[in-house]
């Protein structure tokens, strides 16, 4: 290889973008945020999680927490047959799937392709999108699928059978129900599908899962759809809305959550890491 050799420089365009995350529902207010240095990590908030139930200031309590501050999305105004969705599906359609597709709407118009304007061609336009292993609704339903677990606790503790029956349906019924739409709901990849399939975008589309690094390694594999001419435009960015105990517990139990609930990096006060949704 020649030392001297330079690379092809492919020069590559940013024409739009959209952005939901915590205490800021667009793009404004986005920047806005970082300008007047606005703090969005809260405290657990009640629609995710309530931390009188999971905190604990022991990292090595079981089952609990250290940290109950993160950033959450704030809810949004949501229309699911606007993009095609049945309302009756909405309950086995994960929220990182929903927000996606908001927020693919969102950078498309900002980049003058409105997805409900036909004119433009789709035909080479992917999506390639950062997707962290699985998604939230993969919980609720995997809890369902121990009863028979809490049978046997049941009938060892002498309840009675069809006591034990009714406190078993009681408990199912706190968790989504499997149906038939579950399967697609909670699958990571069909975040970039339900994009390219409801704004019929022609190109690939795919998830990159590379942990904390997974918005940049999309955008690292959306420029190179570019500059090798497999596309002319790529939808591309990060997806995470999965804020909820168990990732908390998974990040509690490393130990790499900061008991602070401040992420300070580069400082030499830093004690770990945040969640956040965006």
């Amino acid at each position: 290889m020649n030392p001297e050799a330079k690379p092809n420089f492919v020069p590559l365009a940013i024409v739009g973008m959209g952005a939901l995350f915590p205490k800021a529902r667009g793009l404004e207010a986005y920047w806005n945020n970082i300008l007047g240095k606005l703090d969005a990590i809260t405290a657990i908030q009640p629609t995710h999680w309530r931390a009188e139930q999971f905190f604990d200031a022991d990292p090595k309590s079981p089952d609990r927490t250290y940290c109950r501050r993160g950033g959450f999305i704030e809810p949004v105004p949501f229309n699911p047959l606007s993009f095609g969705i049945s309302p009756n599906n909405l309950e086995a359609t994960d929220t990182s799937q929903l927000l996606g597709l908001y927020v693919a709407a969102e950078a498309l118009r900002d980049a003058g392709c409105d997805p409900d304007d036909p004119a433009w061609d789709r035909s080479r336009t992917s999506v390639i999108l950062g997707v962290t292993g699985t998604l939230e609704l993969a919980i609720p339903l995997g809890a369902r699928l121990g009863h028979p677990l809490w049978r046997e606790a049941l009938r060892e503790a002498g309840v009675p059978e069809a006591q034990a029956e009714e406190v078993v349906r009681r408990i199912a019924d706190g968790y989504v129900p499997w149906q038939e739409n579950s399967f697609p709901g909670l699958l990571g990849n069909v975040v970039a599908g339900r994009i390219a399939n409801r704004f019929d975008l022609g190109g690939t589309n795919c998830v990159v899962d590379a942990a904390c690094a997974s918005s940049l390694s999309a955008l690292h594999l959306a420029a190179l759809e570019l500059a090798t001419g497999r596309s002319d435009m790529v939808v591309s960015g990060g997806v995470d809305a999965f804020n909820d105990i168990f990732m908390y517990m998974c990040f509690s139990k490393t130990p790499a959550l900061s008991p602070s609930g401040d992420a300070r990096p580069f400082d030499a006060a830093c004690d770990g890491t945040t969640l956040g949704e965006g």
